[in-house]
């Protein structure tokens, strides 16, 4: 019988691998049987005809082309290997033999127990291949789910609270002086929930067709933004369909494929607007609490409008470069209309549009983009503004906006006490085409900075952080000073309870949502805590 390593040596087996045989590649197996053999012994750069074994490995070659060896070039025929990893180089190379010789009948016999097992697992795995094939429903089509709990509730103080109404006294109209009504100030506990359903089909393993099912029953919350005027508490996940709660609609509808070397286009009904961006700039965080805190220090310019769209990208080399068209109301066929009216369509005053270009760098650790985004009125609403900014933004019919943001992020290579860091800022320039009043909105500004540390305390549990200032006023016309400042805080911690469960305790505070609509001299700040729980599917 031959000895073990003259066995290995002839046969060629030392070949890529190195797992136990608990661990079998049994891929790796596939790619040495049907991708990685050999043609010729001199593409052995490492092989010599005054090696010892090159004879053996010439006639394997010539004979069989049962010898395979790593993507560089060598051989490296010193590499030690299991007896498992024998077994299953071995049984690849039978596949290619047409003719067992004595040789081969001995070495079959010397790995008789380690061939059974492998083939066993083998037998093992196509038969499990077998059920699912059978249970799935499409052949082309992932399903992929994600329901989400939360249970929060905010207490709201300052001088501008009238505590026996519970409502929060506003400043009166600054173009007309007539005083606004009170708000109710929702300090209830809620309990709501969003539900996704997504299915993703690939017809030729490069192309997407992404379909996203969703319900929800954020409408009456203070998380979902109601009331309007404190909708800076509006969690990322807050959704509800306009037919009311808990009716599932299709919040996304859109097809991607590739286009030549590096190009993608995106074609949708109801596409976003960061659907079609080859570059996110930030790694914050990874699980979403407030919704001014997801676009990157620039909600004017990241809008995530939501419509009917078309967008390409390029990508190469870690520069990208991002257009997009989204029309919130370009399923209406009549342009002539008021949107209150129903009016809409592409390409008109009243398509609610965003049109979008961007241009992107990223590495490993690091990226950032440059963004500029034309934002039409009666979008699907600039999400972070003040009251004021959101009024002359999205609801101003003769209004149009030019946003700009940049926006960066570094990340480091593992965990550890340095967290990753994500950062932005927006500057944005609202014009009309009809005067206005002296006191109106000309320019507006917003930023973020997030911080993230990962596995905290314990592996898959991350920790996070994040400050901002969402659009406000910074300049008026007619020279008319504002005075809409406020700051947005989120401090969050996840715990990971398993691979599909996820429970993350949040805070918020909100030094002053109101803005500009703040009365004169007075205070008013809102306080808020919840537990969202995850359950992915």
């Amino acid at each position: 019988m031959l000895p073990l390593r003259s066995t290995l040596v002839v046969l060629g087996l030392a070949a890529p691998l190195a797992s136990h045989a608990a661990n079998l590649d049994l891929a790796a197996v596939n790619r040495y049987a049907s991708q990685e053999q050999v043609t010729s012994i001199t593409q052995f750069s490492d092989v010599k005809p005054t090696d010892w074994a090159y004879q053996a490995l010439s006639n394997l070659v010539d004979r069989y082309g049962c010898v395979a060896g790593y993507p560089n070039g060598t051989f490296k025929g010193g590499q030690a290997m299991t007896r498992y990893e024998a077994a299953a180089l071995l049984n690849a190379c039978l596949d290619r033999v047409t003719e067992t010789t004595d040789e081969l009948k001995r070495l079959m016999k010397e790995f008789q127990k380690e061939l059974a097992v492998l083939r066993g697992r083998v037998d093992g795995l196509e038969a499990k291949v077998g059920e699912l094939e059978a249970s799935q429903f499409s052949t082309t089509t992932k399903l992929s789910g994600l329901a989400t709990f939360v249970v929060g509730a905010n207490v709201f103080s300052g001088s501008a609270v009238n505590t026996a109404a519970n409502t929060v006294n506003r400043a009166a109209n600054e173009f007309n002086g007539r005083p606004r009504t009170p708000v109710p100030l929702p300090n209830g506990t809620t309990f709501n929930y969003d539900l996704q359903l997504t299915f993703d089909t690939s017809f030729n393993g490069k192309d997407l067709l992404h379909t996203n099912l969703r319900a929800g029953n954020f409408g009456r919350s203070v998380f979902g933004g109601e009331p309007h005027s404190l909708a800076l508490s509006t969690l990322e996940v807050a959704f509800e369909e306009d037919a009311g709660p808990n009716v599932v609609g299709i919040d996304k509808l859109f097809y991607q494929w590739p286009i030549g070397s590096g190009f993608t286009a995106t074609l949708g009904a109801r596409v976003g607007q960061e659907d079609m961006l080859a570059l996110w700039p930030s790694v914050y965080p990874s699980d979403t609490i407030l919704n001014v805190m997801t676009v990157n220090g620039a909600p004017a310019a990241y809008s995530k409008n939501l419509g009917a769209g078309a967008g390409l990208w390029w990508q190469g080399n870690g520069f990208s470069i991002s257009t997009n068209y989204v029309a919130a109301n370009g399923d209406s066929g009549n342009p002539s209309v008021s949107v209150e009216d129903g009016g809409g369509g592409l390409g008109n005053r009243n398509s609610g549009a965003t049109g979008s270009v961007q241009l992107g760098y990223q590495q490993e650790q690091w990226g950032l983009a440059a963004i500029w985004t034309y934002v039409q009125p009666e979008t699907q609403f600039v999400p972070g503004t003040t009251p004021f900014t959101h009024s002359a933004i999205d609801h101003n019919l003769n209004a149009a906006t030019s946003a700009w943001g940049l926006s960066a992020f570094w990340q480091p290579l593992r965990s550890g006490w340095l967290p990753s860091l994500s950062l932005g800022w927006g500057i944005n320039t609202t014009t009309t085409s009809t005067p206005q009043p002296l006191g109106s909105l000309s320019t507006s500004q917003s930023w973020m900075v997030g911080l993230q540390w990962t596995d905290v305390f314990k592996k898959g549990n991350d920790f996070g952080f994040a400050v901002a200032q969402p659009v406000f006023a910074t300049a008026l016309s007619g020279g008319v000073t504002p005075n809409d400042g406020n700051y947005v805080w989120e401090w969050w911690y996840k715990i990971q309870v398993s691979d599909n469960i996820s429970i993350t305790p949040a805070l918020i505070y909100l030094s002053r949502p109101l803005g500009q609509v703040t009365p004169s001299g007075e205070s008013f700040s809102q306080f808020g805590g919840l537990v969202k729980t995850s359950f992915s599917f």
